[in-house]
């Protein structure tokens, strides 16, 4: 059984522990078990439970009328209230708890109705990004099992594709093309961790909604794949993601490799271990900010091939 102390369900349903305690003796909202030293501990039918009060406090319900209410009643209260696209906590919370319970209906209903108020860009920002950490940091404690984690990851990253796929797709009649992949030996997805590849397919989402023709690869794309793609297909950047520690290669010799393998080609390349590295090469490119990411999208899509 997962067993949550009162700082961790301050941290996962972002009630203040002194609330809890003031919630819990005045309205009598839950009974939480003790431990032998009197210390305050949850199961995750508490977890829910609190998830669901927090997600009906936050949508402006007061606590005193919530505590008079029946499950069934908070799940009607739930269901009924209008989402508030300013308060991303909500969100969060709502996808933690169908997450816990497996509960794909309600996840896809969720996430549909967070993209339908607040749009795509917005959602993965806000949203998906921030749940998904806090799914890693539930299971690098202890606190869900991979198979919650990778429940939530493969829903993420099918709406993910399908918002790709919504987009039109741009002819391409010449100039910019971008081909994004992750290098070869780049095992990303940590079990119950986070979903490493998402941040790669967003990038190919907004470059799509710029309408930046690209081409997109995936994870774990060798050298020799590139090549023989570069080959056959015309393409004037190569956006790659470096996943922290996971990198087995060494960074600096890859980017000289790849570097040498595509003199006339821009080479572009983020990720939070990418921060860490310094490159000299006149075709590699370090995008570290978010205003150089949004700058990289924008460009305009005649890029010229670099001389080597």
């Amino acid at each position: 059984m997962n067993l949550f102390s009162i700082r961790d369900i301050e941290n996962l349903t972002g009630i203040k522990a002194h609330t809890l305690r003031i919630w819990e003796q005045r309205y009598n909202l839950f009974c939480p078990k003790r431990r032998e030293s009197k210390h305050r501990f949850y199961d995750c039918e508490d977890l829910k439970h609190l998830l669901r009060i927090a997600y009906l406090y936050n949508q402006g319900h007061k606590i005193s009328q919530i505590a008079c209410c029946s499950p069934e009643e908070m799940a009607k209260l739930a269901l009924d209230a209008k989402p508030d696209t300013d308060n991303y906590e909500i969100f969060i919370n709502q996808l933690t708890e169908a997450s816990i319970d497996l509960d794909q209906p309600r996840f896809d209903k969720i996430l549909h109705n967070l993209i339908l108020h607040a749009g795509f860009e917005k959602s993965m920002i806000n949203v998906l990004y921030p749940f998904q950490k806090k799914i890693g940091v539930l299971w690098l404690t202890g606190q869900v099992m991979q198979a919650h984690a990778h429940f939530a990851r493969s829903l993420i990253i099918k709406k993910t594709m399908v918002a790709i796929d919504g987009l039109e797709k741009p002819p391409y009649t010449g100039g910019r093309r971008v081909l994004l992949f992750t290098p070869a030996g780049d095992h990303h997805d940590i079990p119950g961790g986070e979903c490493m590849e998402l941040p790669l397919l967003f990038m190919h989402y907004m470059l799509k909604k710029e309408g930046v023709p690209t081409l997109y690869m995936g994870k774990n794309v060798p050298l020799n794949m590139l090549e023989t793609i570069c080959s056959l297909q015309p393409v004037t950047q190569l956006y790659f993601l470096v996943i922290p520690n996971l990198n087995k290669c060494d960074m600096h010799e890859y980017l000289k490799d790849i570097s040498d393998l595509f003199p006339n080609k821009e080479i572009v390349f983020s990720g939070a271990d990418a921060c860490h590295c310094s490159c000299d090469l006149k075709n590699v490119r370090l995008l570290k900010t978010i205003e150089e990411k949004k700058a990289f999208l924008k460009e305009g899509k005649e890029v010229n091939l670099l001389t080597s």
